[in-house]
């Protein structure tokens, strides 16, 4: 599969999309990426339950970069928990290793896409209804903090989310507060991404009919323009997210992800 020029547009519109709502929402991107990625795929030949795993593993390699430029520019800014990301990064590589390695080599790519959708939706509803915590909620100790890492860890190696969709839910609902809820999101997308991105490259390895350019399920080309455009917008979405209304931005985003989830169940009945 040649870098044509039309692909080289394609995958800087969606990075330069993606690196935005990173910043933004404290997102890693992989909810929009996703069914860009696998359609694009697609479009170019590769069968569409390989081109659904591909599009997760190359999702999850992005935001290796996207987090690092999000995280910088939280962390200037003083708002990222890094108490917390200390106590969830364990469960986090254990959870995506597990994830990764084994449960996402097994999993058919039509499976996949229907875990994704279901993934999706039930997070747009969450964003939707923005439901409040209750005033004496607070973070469970180490223990449960390692736990729920874990849980974030494994369900973000399944369907390719940097983990914001869960744990910026998980604290926001702890009581704590939502700009720190999507800094410490953004600082956690880094070793969610490492740790997932690794084992799709190994449980990749020897797999049949993968397009050139792509190492263990991670298409490169597509790696790298995306990661390009985005590391340059997700200081920008971090600027925005202390500027902006973000309660409404999320109710808007959550109508996006309705179709997006449309979409993605469309592609697992029919893989």
């Amino acid at each position: 599969m040649s870098l044509e020029p039309l692909l080289i547009v394609e995958l800087a519109l969606l990075g330069v999309f993606t690196g935005f709502l990173a910043g933004l929402l404290g997102i890693g991107g992989g909810m929009i990426m996703v069914p860009f990625i696998s359609a694009i795929l697609a479009h170019r030949g590769v069968a569409p339950g390989l081109a659904v795993k591909m599009a997760i593993a190359t999702s999850m390699a992005t935001i290796i970069f996207t987090s690092i430029s999000s995280v910088r520019a939280h962390h200037k800014r003083g708002a990222v928990r890094w108490d917390i990301v200390r106590r969830l990064a364990p469960g986090i590589v254990i959870g995506a290793a597990v994830a990764s390695l084994g449960v996402f080599a097994v999993l058919k790519g039509g499976a996949l896409a229907l875990l994704f959708a279901l993934f999706v939706g039930f997070s747009a509803t969450q964003m939707l209804l923005d439901k409040k915590p209750q005033a004496s909620r607070t973070l469970p100790g180490t223990a449960g903090q390692l736990g729920a890492g874990g849980v974030i860890g494994f369900l973000s190696g399944l369907v390719g989310a940097g983990g914001g969709f869960v744990s910026v839910p998980f604290m926001t609902w702890c009581n704590v507060a939502i700009h720190n809820a999507v800094a410490t999101s953004a600082a956690l997308g880094f070793p969610i991404a490492l740790a997932n991105a690794a084992g799709y490259v190994i449980s990749g390895q020897g797999v049949a009919d993968l397009p050139a350019g792509s190492l263990g399920y991670v298409y490169l080309p597509a790696l790298t323009v995306i990661a390009m455009t985005s590391v340059l917008m997700a200081p920008l979405g971090v600027k925005a997210a202390h500027a902006l209304p973000v309660k409404s931005l999320k109710r808007a985003f959550a109508l996006i992800l309705y179709v997006l989830s449309a979409y993605m169940l469309y592609k697992g009945l029919t893989a």
